[in-house]
């Protein structure tokens, strides 16, 4: 089995790389309109989160940074505002990946609600990171299963 399917054995590294059509026209709104800022800016916005984001390789992220460059340029915007947009989001990007990481789950108690006592007892629980919740005795389910006795249930089939 082997000679005929060497192929199989050998180790292969497989790089993935997402590759996209280069793009044929280098148009965003131009920096000199009578546009708000956030929408002249909204395109590389757009362009460099898709370059941060997108497991993509080291040279492909450069290739993407060269397209995003003169693209800029070319519609009036100063590469050192680009730069700065880039840097805001990577800024960003890391900020969030480090708030995901430290967040953690909250912890929560169960009161039954039987009087405003309990509220004096929850109040201990406010200088703690537990979070309490009131769970209500009235039920519907507690006042179906008080209403058929289950002893009245068993003599009504014993007589029968």
């Amino acid at each position: 089995m082997t000679s005929i399917l060497p192929f199989l054995l050998s180790s292969v590294n497989v790089a993935r790389v997402k590759s996209r059509k280069p793009t044929q026209t280098d148009t965003t709104i131009h920096f000199t309109s009578n546009i708000p800022l956030e929408d002249k800016s909204a395109a590389y916005k757009f362009y460099i989160n898709r370059m941060l984001l997108t497991p993509i390789t080291e040279q492909a992220t450069q290739q993407e940074w060269k397209t995003i460059c003169p693209t800029a340029r070319n519609n009036g915007f100063r590469l050192q505002s680009i730069h700065n947009l880039k840097n805001k989001l990577i800024l960003k990007t890391q900020k969030t990946e480090n708030t995901l990481t430290q967040t953690q789950r909250k912890k929560w108690i169960t009161f039954t609600y039987h009087s405003s006592l309990i509220h004096k007892i929850t109040n201990l629980f406010k200088s703690t990171n537990l979070n309490v919740a009131f769970r209500m005795c009235n039920t519907i389910y507690n006042q179906l299963r008080d209403r058929t006795p289950q002893n009245k249930i068993n003599s009504s089939l014993q007589n029968t």
